[in-house]
Protein backbone atom coordinates (compact mmCIF):
# COMPACT_ATOMS: atom_id res chain seq x y z
CA UNK A 1 0.00 0.00 0.00
CA UNK A 2 1.25 3.56 -0.93
CA UNK A 3 1.31 5.99 2.43
CA UNK A 4 2.26 9.26 3.51
CA UNK A 5 3.60 9.01 6.85
CA UNK A 6 2.64 12.31 8.48
CA UNK A 7 4.76 13.04 11.78
CA UNK A 8 2.33 15.08 13.74
CA UNK A 9 5.12 15.83 16.29
CA UNK A 10 7.31 16.92 13.63
CA UNK A 11 4.59 19.58 12.70
CA UNK A 12 4.61 20.70 16.20
CA UNK A 13 8.44 20.86 16.55
CA UNK A 14 8.48 23.14 13.39
CA UNK A 15 5.42 25.64 14.43
CA UNK A 16 7.39 26.11 17.96
CA UNK A 17 10.63 27.10 16.22
CA UNK A 18 8.98 29.35 13.68
CA UNK A 19 6.71 30.91 16.61
CA UNK A 20 10.42 31.70 18.57
CA UNK A 21 12.46 33.41 15.44
CA UNK A 22 9.49 36.39 15.61
CA UNK A 23 7.89 38.69 17.63
CA UNK A 24 5.26 39.21 14.86
CA UNK A 25 1.87 37.27 15.02
CA UNK A 26 2.55 34.02 13.02
CA UNK A 27 -0.33 33.15 10.09
CA UNK A 28 0.38 29.07 9.64
CA UNK A 29 0.34 28.74 5.68
CA UNK A 30 -2.05 25.64 5.03
CA UNK A 31 -3.43 25.66 1.47
CA UNK A 32 -3.50 22.81 -0.45
CA UNK A 33 -4.81 20.66 2.38
CA UNK A 34 -1.78 21.65 4.21
CA UNK A 35 0.74 20.95 1.50
CA UNK A 36 -0.72 17.79 1.46
CA UNK A 37 -0.03 16.91 4.91
CA UNK A 38 -3.76 17.44 5.80
CA UNK A 39 -5.66 20.51 7.21
CA UNK A 40 -7.43 18.63 9.65
CA UNK A 41 -4.51 17.11 11.66
CA UNK A 42 -2.49 19.63 11.09
CA UNK A 43 -4.55 22.94 11.80
CA UNK A 44 -5.05 22.19 15.74
CA UNK A 45 -1.32 20.77 16.10
CA UNK A 46 -0.15 24.28 14.98
CA UNK A 47 -3.08 25.94 16.60
CA UNK A 48 -1.82 24.14 19.89
CA UNK A 49 2.12 25.13 19.21
CA UNK A 50 1.99 28.95 18.92
CA UNK A 51 -0.39 29.56 15.42
CA UNK A 52 -2.17 32.92 15.91
CA UNK A 53 -3.74 32.92 12.53
CA UNK A 54 -4.19 30.56 9.39
CA UNK A 55 -3.63 31.44 5.50
CA UNK A 56 -5.01 29.26 2.28
CA UNK A 57 -5.49 30.32 -1.10
CA UNK A 58 -9.25 29.91 -1.66
CA UNK A 59 -12.59 30.20 -0.14
CA UNK A 60 -13.16 26.15 -0.43
CA UNK A 61 -9.83 25.61 1.71
CA UNK A 62 -11.03 28.70 4.12
CA UNK A 63 -13.99 26.99 5.17
CA UNK A 64 -12.59 23.68 5.89
CA UNK A 65 -10.09 25.51 7.95
CA UNK A 66 -12.61 27.56 9.54
CA UNK A 67 -14.59 24.57 10.82
CA UNK A 68 -11.39 23.76 12.72
CA UNK A 69 -10.41 26.33 14.76
CA UNK A 70 -11.44 29.90 16.16
CA UNK A 71 -8.58 31.65 14.89
CA UNK A 72 -8.33 33.83 12.36
CA UNK A 73 -8.44 32.43 8.67
CA UNK A 74 -6.95 34.34 5.47
CA UNK A 75 -7.97 33.44 1.87
CA UNK A 76 -6.57 35.49 -1.14
CA UNK A 77 -6.91 33.39 -4.29
CA UNK A 78 -10.86 33.88 -5.31
CA UNK A 79 -13.02 35.41 -8.06
CA UNK A 80 -15.04 38.55 -7.35
CA UNK A 81 -18.51 36.44 -8.35
CA UNK A 82 -18.13 34.00 -5.27
CA UNK A 83 -19.91 34.11 -2.30
CA UNK A 84 -17.51 35.57 1.13
CA UNK A 85 -17.69 32.80 3.58
CA UNK A 86 -19.02 34.46 6.93
CA UNK A 87 -16.46 34.50 9.29
CA UNK A 88 -13.15 34.70 7.07
CA UNK A 89 -10.53 37.47 5.97
CA UNK A 90 -10.51 38.50 2.77
CA UNK A 91 -7.07 38.87 0.74
CA UNK A 92 -7.95 41.89 -2.20
CA UNK A 93 -5.88 41.35 -5.41
CA UNK A 94 -7.35 43.72 -7.31
CA UNK A 95 -9.80 47.00 -7.35
CA UNK A 96 -12.15 44.89 -8.93
CA UNK A 97 -12.31 42.31 -6.11
CA UNK A 98 -12.47 45.34 -4.00
CA UNK A 99 -15.65 46.39 -5.19
CA UNK A 100 -17.44 43.16 -5.42
CA UNK A 101 -16.28 42.83 -1.87
CA UNK A 102 -17.75 45.96 -0.60
CA UNK A 103 -21.09 45.23 -2.10
CA UNK A 104 -21.67 41.90 -0.10
CA UNK A 105 -23.99 42.38 3.67
CA UNK A 106 -21.21 40.30 5.03
CA UNK A 107 -18.65 43.37 6.14
CA UNK A 108 -15.71 41.45 6.39
CA UNK A 109 -12.29 41.94 7.63
CA UNK A 110 -10.08 42.65 4.45
CA UNK A 111 -6.00 42.83 3.77
CA UNK A 112 -5.06 44.73 0.68
CA UNK A 113 -3.05 42.96 -1.57
CA UNK A 114 -0.40 45.22 -2.85
CA UNK A 115 2.33 44.41 -6.15
CA UNK A 116 5.46 45.29 -4.79
CA UNK A 117 7.27 43.45 -7.68
CA UNK A 118 6.00 40.03 -7.65
CA UNK A 119 4.26 41.38 -10.81
CA UNK A 120 1.08 38.74 -10.50
CA UNK A 121 -1.84 39.43 -8.05
CA UNK A 122 -2.10 42.67 -6.40
CA UNK A 123 -3.26 46.65 -6.95
CA UNK A 124 -0.89 47.60 -8.70
CA UNK A 125 0.94 51.15 -7.32
CA UNK A 126 -1.04 53.10 -9.71
CA UNK A 127 -4.01 52.11 -8.60
CA UNK A 128 -3.00 52.47 -4.89
CA UNK A 129 -4.75 55.89 -3.73
CA UNK A 130 -7.72 54.90 -5.41
CA UNK A 131 -7.96 51.62 -3.64
CA UNK A 132 -7.19 53.12 -0.21
CA UNK A 133 -9.39 56.14 -0.64
CA UNK A 134 -11.85 53.27 -1.48
CA UNK A 135 -11.55 51.09 1.34
CA UNK A 136 -11.41 53.69 3.89
CA UNK A 137 -15.01 55.03 2.60
CA UNK A 138 -16.39 51.36 2.87
CA UNK A 139 -15.11 51.03 6.29
CA UNK A 140 -16.34 54.13 7.45
CA UNK A 141 -19.97 52.68 6.10
CA UNK A 142 -19.60 49.42 7.93
CA UNK A 143 -18.82 47.46 4.72
CA UNK A 144 -15.52 46.45 5.26
CA UNK A 145 -12.80 46.25 8.33
CA UNK A 146 -9.37 46.94 6.47
CA UNK A 147 -6.77 45.07 8.94
CA UNK A 148 -3.71 45.67 6.87
CA UNK A 149 -1.78 45.20 3.41
CA UNK A 150 -0.25 42.50 2.05
CA UNK A 151 2.54 41.55 -0.65
CA UNK A 152 4.48 38.37 -2.03
CA UNK A 153 8.20 38.45 -2.47
CA UNK A 154 9.74 37.02 -5.62
CA UNK A 155 12.94 36.30 -4.31
CA UNK A 156 13.15 35.17 -0.71
CA UNK A 157 14.41 32.73 -1.17
CA UNK A 158 18.16 34.16 -2.71
CA UNK A 159 18.70 36.69 0.40
CA UNK A 160 21.94 37.92 -2.13
CA UNK A 161 18.92 39.15 -4.60
CA UNK A 162 18.84 42.95 -4.05
CA UNK A 163 14.92 42.88 -5.52
CA UNK A 164 13.37 41.59 -2.34
CA UNK A 165 15.19 45.33 -0.79
CA UNK A 166 13.17 46.69 -3.74
CA UNK A 167 9.96 44.76 -2.77
CA UNK A 168 10.38 45.78 0.82
CA UNK A 169 10.67 49.54 0.06
CA UNK A 170 7.71 49.84 -2.15
CA UNK A 171 5.72 48.26 0.73
CA UNK A 172 6.89 50.21 3.01
CA UNK A 173 5.55 52.90 0.68
CA UNK A 174 2.34 51.53 0.94
CA UNK A 175 1.81 51.28 4.29
CA UNK A 176 2.42 55.04 4.67
CA UNK A 177 0.55 56.08 1.84
CA UNK A 178 -2.37 54.14 3.08
CA UNK A 179 -2.26 55.59 6.51
CA UNK A 180 -1.73 58.96 4.78
CA UNK A 181 -5.46 58.53 3.29
CA UNK A 182 -6.48 57.40 6.86
CA UNK A 183 -6.17 53.89 7.27
CA UNK A 184 -4.87 52.36 10.09
CA UNK A 185 -3.54 48.83 8.58
CA UNK A 186 -2.25 47.79 11.91
CA UNK A 187 -1.62 44.35 10.30
CA UNK A 188 0.71 44.05 7.80
CA UNK A 189 2.62 40.93 6.27
CA UNK A 190 5.26 40.13 3.64
CA UNK A 191 7.41 37.34 5.06
CA UNK A 192 7.38 34.09 3.51
CA UNK A 193 9.22 31.11 4.94
CA UNK A 194 12.26 31.99 3.24
CA UNK A 195 12.22 35.65 4.96
CA UNK A 196 10.78 35.07 8.15
CA UNK A 197 14.64 32.79 8.48
CA UNK A 198 16.35 35.76 6.70
CA UNK A 199 15.00 39.29 6.58
CA UNK A 200 13.75 40.12 10.09
CA UNK A 201 13.50 43.51 9.17
CA UNK A 202 10.50 42.55 7.07
CA UNK A 203 8.20 40.33 9.88
CA UNK A 204 6.38 43.58 10.18
CA UNK A 205 3.31 42.69 11.98
CA UNK A 206 2.51 38.85 11.37
CA UNK A 207 5.05 36.21 9.05
CA UNK A 208 3.39 34.34 6.86
CA UNK A 209 5.70 30.50 6.65
CA UNK A 210 4.20 27.98 4.53
CA UNK A 211 7.04 25.41 3.53
CA UNK A 212 8.83 25.50 7.12
CA UNK A 213 6.00 24.09 8.95
CA UNK A 214 6.36 20.88 7.60
CA UNK A 215 9.98 20.67 8.09
CA UNK A 216 11.78 21.85 4.79
CA UNK A 217 13.89 24.68 4.13
CA UNK A 218 13.23 27.53 1.95
CA UNK A 219 16.83 28.43 1.43
CA UNK A 220 19.46 26.22 -0.08
CA UNK A 221 21.61 25.47 2.42
CA UNK A 222 20.50 26.87 5.69
CA UNK A 223 19.33 24.52 8.61
CA UNK A 224 17.26 25.85 11.15
CA UNK A 225 16.73 22.30 12.91
CA UNK A 226 13.78 21.67 10.90
CA UNK A 227 12.17 18.27 11.22
CA UNK A 228 10.83 17.08 7.75
CA UNK A 229 7.08 15.91 8.55
CA UNK A 230 6.38 13.31 5.35
CA UNK A 231 7.83 10.07 4.52
CA UNK A 232 6.48 8.72 1.50
CA UNK A 233 6.59 4.70 1.34
CA UNK A 234 5.46 1.45 -0.64
CA UNK A 235 6.23 -2.32 -0.95
CA UNK A 236 8.07 -4.15 -3.13
CA UNK A 237 6.12 -6.14 -4.94
CA UNK A 238 8.45 -8.19 -7.19
CA UNK A 239 12.34 -9.05 -7.55
CA UNK A 240 13.73 -11.16 -10.25
CA UNK A 241 16.92 -11.51 -11.80
CA UNK A 242 18.60 -9.54 -14.69
CA UNK A 243 20.87 -10.43 -16.79
CA UNK A 244 23.96 -7.80 -18.18
CA UNK A 245 22.33 -5.97 -21.25
CA UNK A 246 18.88 -6.70 -20.57
CA UNK A 247 16.65 -3.55 -20.40
CA UNK A 248 14.01 -2.83 -18.34
CA UNK A 249 10.61 -0.60 -18.68
CA UNK A 250 8.73 1.13 -22.19
CA UNK A 251 11.25 2.22 -24.79
CA UNK A 252 14.03 0.12 -23.22
CA UNK A 253 15.97 3.28 -22.09
CA UNK A 254 17.80 1.28 -19.87
CA UNK A 255 20.07 -1.73 -19.89
CA UNK A 256 21.33 -3.73 -17.03
CA UNK A 257 25.38 -3.06 -16.59
CA UNK A 258 25.54 -6.10 -15.17
CA UNK A 259 24.40 -9.81 -14.02
CA UNK A 260 21.91 -8.63 -10.76
CA UNK A 261 18.19 -7.92 -9.74
CA UNK A 262 15.67 -5.30 -10.41
CA UNK A 263 12.58 -4.79 -8.05
CA UNK A 264 9.10 -3.38 -8.70
CA UNK A 265 7.44 -0.60 -6.55
CA UNK A 266 3.89 -0.09 -7.64
CA UNK A 267 3.73 3.34 -7.59
CA UNK A 268 4.19 6.05 -10.98
CA UNK A 269 2.72 8.72 -12.73
CA UNK A 270 -0.96 8.10 -11.56
CA UNK A 271 0.16 8.47 -7.82
CA UNK A 272 2.43 11.27 -8.59
CA UNK A 273 5.68 10.13 -9.38
CA UNK A 274 6.92 12.75 -12.06
CA UNK A 275 8.32 11.44 -15.21
CA UNK A 276 10.68 14.46 -14.62
CA UNK A 277 12.40 12.56 -11.59
CA UNK A 278 13.48 9.67 -13.53
CA UNK A 279 16.91 9.38 -13.14
CA UNK A 280 16.74 11.29 -10.26
CA UNK A 281 14.74 8.89 -7.46
CA UNK A 282 16.16 6.94 -5.32
CA UNK A 283 14.67 4.72 -2.96
CA UNK A 284 15.67 3.81 0.49
CA UNK A 285 14.95 -0.40 1.26
CA UNK A 286 16.21 -1.36 4.32
CA UNK A 287 18.68 1.45 5.02
CA UNK A 288 20.41 1.24 1.72
CA UNK A 289 19.57 3.61 -1.17
CA UNK A 290 18.78 2.02 -4.86
CA UNK A 291 18.38 4.20 -7.99
CA UNK A 292 14.92 4.20 -10.00
CA UNK A 293 15.72 2.76 -13.61
CA UNK A 294 13.96 3.33 -16.99
CA UNK A 295 10.74 4.59 -17.88
CA UNK A 296 8.30 5.96 -15.25
CA UNK A 297 5.41 4.71 -15.75
CA UNK A 298 1.43 4.88 -14.56
CA UNK A 299 1.22 2.15 -12.10
CA UNK A 300 5.19 1.05 -11.26
CA UNK A 301 8.74 2.09 -11.14
CA UNK A 302 11.97 -0.17 -11.32
CA UNK A 303 14.63 -0.29 -9.10
CA UNK A 304 18.21 -1.49 -9.69
CA UNK A 305 19.06 -3.66 -6.71
CA UNK A 306 22.43 -4.83 -8.42
CA UNK A 307 23.64 -8.19 -6.90
CA UNK A 308 21.13 -7.75 -4.07
CA UNK A 309 23.58 -7.95 -1.15
CA UNK A 310 21.05 -7.48 1.36
CA UNK A 311 18.41 -9.63 0.40
CA UNK A 312 15.84 -7.44 -0.71
CA UNK A 313 12.64 -9.57 -0.96
CA UNK A 314 8.49 -8.77 -1.78
CA UNK A 315 6.70 -6.95 1.00
CA UNK A 316 9.96 -4.96 2.38
CA UNK A 317 9.30 -1.19 2.52
CA UNK A 318 10.54 0.95 0.11
CA UNK A 319 10.89 4.69 1.31
CA UNK A 320 10.34 7.04 -1.99
CA UNK A 321 11.15 10.18 -0.18
CA UNK A 322 11.68 11.28 3.68
CA UNK A 323 13.84 14.40 2.67
CA UNK A 324 11.76 15.91 -0.15
CA UNK A 325 14.97 18.38 -0.58
CA UNK A 326 17.08 15.80 -1.19
CA UNK A 327 14.58 14.42 -3.90
CA UNK A 328 14.07 18.18 -5.19
CA UNK A 329 17.93 18.44 -5.55
CA UNK A 330 18.32 15.63 -7.82
CA UNK A 331 15.56 16.27 -9.87
CA UNK A 332 15.35 20.24 -10.54
CA UNK A 333 12.79 21.06 -8.79
CA UNK A 334 11.79 22.44 -5.70
CA UNK A 335 10.62 20.77 -2.23
CA UNK A 336 7.08 22.53 -2.54
CA UNK A 337 6.34 20.38 -5.60
CA UNK A 338 7.51 16.67 -4.27
CA UNK A 339 5.71 17.04 -0.84
CA UNK A 340 2.56 18.22 -3.22
CA UNK A 341 3.03 15.33 -5.59
CA UNK A 342 1.78 12.09 -3.39
CA UNK A 343 -1.95 11.46 -4.22
CA UNK A 344 -3.71 8.97 -6.24
CA UNK A 345 -3.95 5.80 -4.45
CA UNK A 346 -1.39 6.54 -1.95
CA UNK A 347 -3.40 6.47 1.66
CA UNK A 348 -2.57 8.90 4.69
CA UNK A 349 -1.26 7.60 8.08
CA UNK A 350 -0.36 9.79 11.10
CA UNK A 351 2.17 9.08 13.80
CA UNK A 352 3.31 11.24 17.08
CA UNK A 353 0.45 13.51 18.99
CA UNK A 354 1.53 16.64 18.16
CA UNK A 355 3.65 18.08 21.01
Amino acid sequence: MLTTTIDLDAIAHNTRTLRAQTQAQLMCVVKADAYNHGVERCVPVMEANGADAFGVATFAEARRVRALTGKPVLAWLWDPAEQIPEGVDVGVPSLEHLRALIDVPSAPTIYLKVDTGMHRSGIDEQRWQEAFELALVAQKQGRCEVAGLMTHLSCADDPSDPYTDQQATAFRRAIAQARQVGLRVERNHAANSAATWTRPDLHFDMVRPGLSLYGLEPVVGLDHGLRPAMTWSAPVVTVKPMRAGEATSYARTWQAPEDGFSAVIPVGYADGVQRSWQGALEVEIGGRSYPQVGRVSMDQVVIWLGANEAGVAPGDTAVLFGDATALAARAGTINYEVVCAPRGRTTRTYIGEGK
